[in-house]
């Protein structure tokens, strides 16, 4: 079995080839944020006309470099949402032309699916079930995982996701785009102690999140000082010991009502270094094996496409053959696929 994967829900463009036996046979990718860094952020027009130019010549390459041919390749695996619509839709209609040219199948991923299975990518893979924590710019959630197709949230954020939260303060701090990779670095001369920020929901049991108090405090922690470069180093110390602090103690809850000795972490705040280190404590601590994909994995990808796709290829999970593309689509437990109008999973 050897699945294509495209991606394409936001800004960036990627295209994979993973074969059931032999793994991860290519991965391309092409990031748009040079072209976004102008405006501050992500412009869906733009998003969308990058796209069309990326793909052909990133599945071209893709394939030399998998050394396949497309009559090897025996389905088109896509991210049908949640994402940008008009990059969703360039994706979808791309795949599900390739699909009618070669006669294979189109699968319509949903894109966290993806992000939850990309630990699988990596050896040692985590077995089913296991508990997820799903961290990115746009999805902060804790997920009781069973096995493929069966996603139980068990907490999500209710404002900001924890990304966005970087992101946003990042601009407050005068950082480029994208913002939490610069805050990270920021930080790392920032004193620790120096700016206490609270940790949002600790106060009360459940698993839910809010980040968006973060941010203001952020906020009023540099209103009337002189923005110096230590002053920021402080703040962005502060706020990221504050969202880490958080997540891990959110986890650890998770782990002990859950009962799971696998701990997956998901996204692209994944690959905070301080938020991995604070989750191997919890690990320990809680007798939980964690497993992290490699930096690359966390952020959006083509190769989670292609695997999702190829599990779900040979666990017969194949839908119709419409285009499908929705800007929201929330993850839950039924079979539905995107272009039946359903949900994927909301386990009873």
């Amino acid at each position: 079995m050897r699945v294509l994967g495209i991606e394409s829900s936001c800004d960036e463009t990627a295209v994979a080839v993973y074969d059931a036996r032999r793994g991860l046979l290519a991965h391309r990718l092409h990031s748009q944020i040079a072209m976004h860094q102008a405006y501050g952020g992500v412009v869906p027009e733009l998003a969308s006309r990058d796209h069309v130019r990326r793909l052909l010549p990133l599945v071209r390459g893709a394939l030399a470099d998998a050394e396949s041919a497309s009559e090897s390749i025996d389905a088109v695996a896509y991210t049908a949402g949640p994402g940008l619509i008009g990059a969703l839709l360039v994706g979808a209609g791309f795949a599900r032309s390739l699909s009618l040219a070669w006669g294979k199948p189109a699968l319509g991923i949903h894109h966290l699916e993806g992000h939850l299975l990309a630990p699988l990518l990596e050896d040692p893979a985590p077995s089913f079930p296991f508990l997820a924590l799903l961290v990115s710019g746009g999805h902060t959630q804790l997920v009781d995982v069973a096995g493929l197709g069966r996603y139980r949230i068990l907490g999500q954020s209710l404002d900001d996701a924890a990304g966005e939260a970087f992101d946003k303060t990042a601009k407050l701090l005068g950082l480029p785009y994208p913002g939490g990779a610069a805050l990270a670095k920021l930080a790392l001369a920032g004193k620790s102690g120096e700016f206490v920020f609270p940790r949002p929901m600790l106060d009360r049991p459940g698993l839910e999140f809010s980040f968006s108090g973060l941010k203001t405090a952020a906020l009023v922690a540099l209103r009337g000082r002189e923005a110096s470069e230590q002053l920021r180093a402080d703040v962005a110390r502060g706020f990221q010991e504050a969202v880490v602090a958080t997540l891990a103690e959110k986890c650890r809850r998770a782990l002990r009502l859950t009962g799971h000795r696998r701990l997956v972490i998901a996204g692209g705040v994944g690959a905070n270094l301080q938020l991995r280190a604070r989750l191997l404590e919890v690990g320990r601590d809680c007798g939980a094996e964690l497993y992290f994909p490699r930096p690359e994995f966390c952020t959006d990808n083509g190769a989670m496409i292609a695997l999702a796709g190829c599990l779900r290829m040979q666990a017969g999970l194949v839908a119709g053959g419409a285009v499908c593309a929705r800007a929201r689509w929330e993850l839950g437990l039924a079979e539905d696929s995107p272009d039946q109008g359903g949900r994927v999973a909301t386990a009873g």
